[in-house]
């Protein structure tokens, strides 16, 4: 929760807090398995891949096969962060679903409102300042508690499936539902006004992965109703944004796929980068310039003039190729494959409680993210991918029972 408003956590102390706290929790997770006398552990298929990229790094930084060591050496303690907090969310949450799963999916649903809420009036009445006092050093599109509006979106797309998740899943009659239906409209409002072209396309996507997981498991007496309800609700996000919107966001909204020059980078210098990008996994093939050197990599392979710095190639998935070679990609490559297995397996089963719904609504969120990655470098983003990290976390890991005995004696 502490991570979004500290800009992202992109600063050093910022990022060096998470990695300790995630540590202190871990070591305390151990400390009381070791009071038990029992480790209950829940596997998740993603564990080796993850494992497998953290030794791959670990061999280009100790092997010296990188451009950049202390470049590399970041990298992999950020990556062993997110690594920490998705097994620890996976343990934690599987442990006790029933228990933990719902209060976590209100207080993301309250989170998300309340973040949006503040962002939203920042917007208005900031004057282009984050907190109303702080000036980003090197300038930027600033929205809520970040510096680029595109990783403010970034995190809206992991948050709002969450909590309409956690809405769907309650009973009908719940006082919460209708109230947290509505303030979730908030999150999607600004998500809007944050004039996030990917943001918007990432938003899309998940509206209709939602919409047809809901049509699927719904009765057939139900789905009139949810396809009414959901109309309703996009209409009524529609008329509160344009109600808000200065005309500069909507028309930047409309140009999503303009190729032109603007105010920010444009898709088609997104593409440029891209394509030169591969140029780097043309020279190293195997093992890559090594993880996190793309800042010192890429000047040598720019093929059009620019007074930019490039420091990530606006899309991860292509930085990552550059930077980790085939080893690497095919490391995320079996990693997302999975992961979707792992996030939306046994849906019809899974959908009939309501800890399936949020952990149904957290892998919605990691989808939103992953789309969103082919134009934008939101993985580069310690809060982001940390909450990217629990939630995959939470949507990969056996809701009832775990995948092993669970008891191991020590």
């Amino acid at each position: 929760l502490a991570a979004p408003l500290a800009f992202g956590a992109v600063q050093t102390w910022a990022w060096t807090a998470l990695l300790v706290v995630g540590l202190l929790l871990l070591s305390t997770w151990a400390a009381s398995s070791a009071r038990q006398r029992a480790v209950r552990l829940f596997w998740s298929p993603l564990y080796v891949p993850g494992a497998l990229f953290l030794l791959l790094g670990a061999v280009q930084y100790f092997a010296h096969l990188t451009a950049d060591a202390f470049a590399t050496r970041e990298s992999l303690l950020s990556f062993s962060t997110s690594f920490i907090y998705f097994f620890l969310a996976g343990q934690i949450f599987a442990d006790r679903p029933r228990e933990i799963l719902p209060r976590w999916g209100f207080l993301v649903a309250a989170y998300a409102s309340l973040l949006a809420f503040f962002a939203i009036i920042q917007f208005f009445a900031g004057g282009g300042l984050i907190y109303w006092s702080i000036k980003p050093q090197w300038g930027g599109w600033i929205f809520g508690p970040y510096v680029n509006h595109n990783h403010y979106a970034g995190l809206m797309e992991i948050l709002i499936p969450i909590g309409a998740a956690y809405v769907i899943s309650r009973p009908k009659g719940h006082p919460a539902k209708i109230p947290l239906g509505i303030a979730l409209v908030v999150p999607v409002v600004s998500l809007l006004l944050s004039g996030s072209r990917g943001g918007l396309a990432s938003l899309l996507i998940e509206i209709q992965i939602l919409f047809v997981i809901a049509l699927w498991v719904a009765p057939l007496s139900r789905r009139r109703s949810i396809a009414l309800s959901m109309t309703f609700g996009i209409v009524s996000v529609a008329v509160l944004f344009f109600a808000l919107a200065p005309m500069e966001i909507s028309k930047r909204l409309e140009g999503m796929a303009s190729l032109s020059p603007s105010s920010e980078v444009s898709l088609g210098e997104r593409l440029r980068v891209a394509k030169d990008s591969l140029h780097i996994l043309r020279d190293f093939p195997w093992l890559g310039a090594g993880l996190g050197t793309f800042d010192v990599v890429y000047p040598q392979y720019r093929s059009f003039p620019s007074d930019l710095r490039w420091d990530h190639a606006h899309n991860d998935y292509v930085e990552a190729l550059a930077e980790t070679g085939l080893a690497g990609g095919f490391l995320i490559l079996s990693a997302l494959i999975l992961g979707f297995r792992s996030g939306f397996r046994r849906l019809r089963d899974r959908l009939s409680h309501e800890t399936g719904w949020i952990q149904t609504g957290a892998a919605i969120g990691c989808c939103g993210l992953l789309v969103h990655a082919l134009a934008d470098f939101n993985f580069h983003i310690p809060a982001n991918a940390l909450w990217f990290a629990i939630s995959l976390g939470i949507a990969t890991t056996p809701g009832r029972q775990p995948h092993r005995p669970p008891v191991t004696q020590l």
